[in-house]
């Protein structure tokens, strides 16, 4: 798999438009806009910079995206989904937050949830532990695994 990032998106972007142009290259997996840029997962590498090199500066909704390849992070790590935040918090003091926890490898909100990437899954789990059903900032967020590290199977 490949992951692809598109940067400088219009507001109105959908994941659904991005999957469509992408798609005209290879077959798309996942498609994701988080604010004003988004994540495409392809199968195929020759596709994936099939796409990167055609999309790469192409306008939508008048507005020239950024299409490289997604420089990533650890493969390791433990994706959460927050959710139930208030209107105040930020990606800088949701990071802090979970950081308390563990070091926290990237933290993305959407709208009222977010995704916080931790480094280790021992950390997550703590900090699901301590920060599920809490109040924090007004509200009591909700905290989950989306989805547990693949580590590679051994013999």
């Amino acid at each position: 798999m490949v992951k692809i990032f598109i940067g400088n998106l219009a507001s109105n972007t959908t994941a659904e438009e991005l999957r469509e142009l992408f798609e005209k290259y290879g077959k798309v997996s996942e498609c994701d806009i988080v604010k004003n840029f988004g994540f495409v997962h392809m199968d195929n590498m020759s596709e994936a910079e099939e796409a990167i090199q055609n999309l790469h500066q192409h306008q939508l909704h008048d507005w020239r995206m950024n299409v490289e390849m997604s420089k990533g992070r650890p493969k390791s790590t433990t994706k959460l989904h927050v959710s139930n935040l208030g209107e105040g918090v930020t990606s800088d003091v949701l990071r802090s937050k979970f950081a308390e926890f563990g070091t926290v490898v990237e933290c993305d909100i959407v709208k009222d949830y977010a995704f916080v990437h931790m480094e280790r899954m021992e950390d997550a789990m703590d900090a699901i532990d301590k920060m599920d059903n809490t109040a924090f900032k007004g509200l009591f967020v909700n905290c989950r695994t989306c989805c547990l590290p693949s580590f590679p199977q051994t013999t």
